[in-house]
């Protein structure tokens, strides 16, 4: 597979978990600076790892929150509530990830996820009630 299709794949798999919107604008946004990196994380992450299908993007969605509230990245983390929403994740499924994450990575971890997630849900629930 050559780099463009790795990059169209990773972009399809990218709008799918991500959005469409989201992920158009942050490319239409990438400049001279930030575009190689876009587009490696397009190719690696989303045409490579999310392109093997080993793992379901729902199985996928559900250790990135994990992973994700172990470092602490709360954009990310936002980003990739909704995207587990997207991919059939329940907010139970949620609340269960994160309450492991409490117990292995700490509560005060847990505790800014829960608060990042609730704000995530609310949004995503509020972006699909209106579609």
């Amino acid at each position: 597979m050559d780099k463009s299709e790795r990059f169209d794949r990773g972009f399809e798999n990218r709008k799918e978990v991500l959005g469409a919107a989201h992920v158009e604008k942050s490319w239409a946004n990438a400049d001279d600076f930030n575009r190689p990196m876009q587009k490696f994380v397009t190719e690696s992450c989303w045409g490579d790892i999310w392109g093997d299908t080993t793992l379901s993007f729902k199985t996928r969605s559900m250790l990135n929150l994990g992973m994700l509230t172990a470092m602490s990245q709360h954009h990310e983390l936002s980003v990739h509530v909704k995207g587990a929403l997207r991919n059939g994740v329940t907010t139970g499924e949620i609340r269960a990830v994160l309450m492991q994450a409490a117990v292995y990575c700490g509560a005060p971890l847990a505790l800014a996820a829960f608060r990042v997630a609730s704000e995530a849900i609310k949004a995503y629930e509020a972006e699909t009630s209106t579609a």
